[in-house]
Order: C-alpha cells, then structure tokens, then sequence
C-alpha cells in the first residue's frame, strides 16, 4: 500500500446521508471544529452555514484547505446527493482533489470508538498495512463492527469491517442494503465457521440499531457478552478521520463523474419483499 510520507494538511470533511449533518475541519488527521446537527430533511438549508462556521472556527479561508472528503452514503436517496453536489462544486471550483468517504466506513469507526471508550486522538494513522492487518486477524483483539442506517420494511445500509482498538477499521464486506433478518443469519453461519480462537472478541451492531434490536438479539446465544448492540448517529469527527485516513493513501475520485453510493437489493432479496 502506498502512503506518501505526511497527510493533507487541511481537510474539510461532510456528510448527509443520515437525518445528521456532519461537517469537519481537520489538520493532519487531527480535529479543529466540527458541526453535529439533526436536520432530517433540511440538510440544504444549513449545511452552507455549517461549513462556513466550522471554518471560521478552525481560523481557515476555503483557499487554505488543501482537500475535501464527502460521504457518499448510502442512505437517504436526497440527502446524500446535497453532499456530493456541494462537495464536488467546492473541489471544481477550488481545484482541490476530492476524496469519497463510506458512510457506514465512518459509522463504524464512531460507533466502534464510542463502544469502547476511544477518543479520535487515540488513532494513529497510516492504517496497518495489508501484511500488518494478517497478523492482526490472528489476534483476539480483532473485534467485527456492523454499521446499521435503516432502510425500512426489515432492511438497512450495512456493511461488516474489522478493526482492534485504535485502528481505522478494514473492510470485510461491501456496502449493500440487505435485509436484517438474512444479514444476522450469514453472520452467524461465518462465526460459527470459525475455530474457537479465530472469532472476534466483540461483534458491534451501531447505528440504527433500536428498530433491528429483536432480530440481531437471536445471535445472542452464539456471541453470549461478546455481542454489542449501540445505537449511534455520524459525527463529523470521525468522517474527517476516515478521509485523511484516504487522502494519505491517495484515494480521490474524479470531480466530474464521482457518484453517491446508492445500493440497490440484489434480484433475490427484492424479490423476497414482492
């Protein structure tokens, strides 16, 4: 994995894809202001605010920051463009590379580190690289985070990562929406395929959690304490944490054709809901 030697210096990091807007300033991977806010289906009308006093908070001019990464879901199908539009005209317009940031990517870190007591400060980047992150998985300190947004009628955006603590979560599962029920049975069919001393110490549903609770509960019996159900919503914090995390390695997207990640159901599943 290539990282080159020092991050972007200054980050502005944004998110709508949840009923939460999230805006941070970041320098060097660590935080200057961010802004929290439950704004459901206004994220238009504030999220220009939003940037401009977490700027002038952290004392910066947009001409001063030196990248821009944007959470591009999935989620709510409006909520998630207003982000990406914003982002993409701020990168054009700035001439800034621009980075696209997994939603549930930044879910997972936030409700993981909230889980377990973990403050952003506490994370040190590069993440481990691809020969580090083996020897991890034979570690018992290895712990799975399920990120959860509700997607209704029994289904959610999710996504499955692994991480021990201070780490930047690595992906074990791509983002998809999928229906909870299933999604907690192929979870459990891939513990229980494990060696004892191969499973993860902790498997963390966060997010939305509170509407999928009865469904996730029946891994109790397999996962005993080991199982942890957190609700959680996005805070900017650590969607900024995830983007310089991507800016060290170099991921930027073309400005021009960069997409929100929608998800669709695969044939199977929507056909299960006809």
């Amino acid at each position: 994995m290539n990282y080159t030697q020092k991050p972007r210096q200054r980050l502005l990091a944004l998110d709508t894809s949840t009923s939460i807007l999230s805006v941070a300033v970041m320098e060097d991977a660590k935080l200057l202001a961010e802004r929290n806010m439950k704004a459901e289906r206004n994220h238009s009308a504030y999220l220009v605010t939003a940037i401009e006093e977490a700027l002038a908070e952290a004392g910066l001019a947009k001409k001063e920051l030196d990248g821009i990464a944007v959470g591009v879901g999935p989620g709510s199908y409006t909520g998630v463009r207003i982000a990406v539009t914003t982002a993409k005209t701020l990168a054009w317009s700035l001439q800034l590379p621009l980075s696209a940031v997994s939603s549930l990517a930044a879910i997972a870190l936030g409700g993981f580190a909230a889980g377990r007591g973990q403050v952003a400060e506490q994370f040190a980047l590069p993440r481990p690289t691809e020969a580090e992150m083996a020897v991890s998985a034979d570690d018992a300190a290895e712990h799975w985070i399920v990120p959860l947004v509700d997607a209704r009628r029994g289904q959610a955006y999710t996504a499955l990562f692994g991480a021990a603590e201070g780490q930047i979560p690595h992906r074990l599962e791509p983002d998809a929406i999928r229906l909870v029920a299933d999604w907690q049975g192929e979870l459990a069919q891939r513990l229980e395929a494990l060696p004892q001393g191969r499973r993860p110490a902790g498997v963390w549903f966060v997010g939305d959690t509170a509407v999928h609770a009865a469904a996730l509960e029946d891994l109790r019996s397999l996962l005993g304490e080991a199982l942890h159900i957190r609700g959680y919503e996005l805070e900017a914090v650590w969607l900024g944490l995830v983007g310089s995390e991507q800016f060290l390695r170099g991921a930027y997207e073309n400005v021009h054709t960069l997409e929100p990640n929608y998800t669709q159901l695969a044939e199977a599943e929507a056909k299960k809901l006809r």
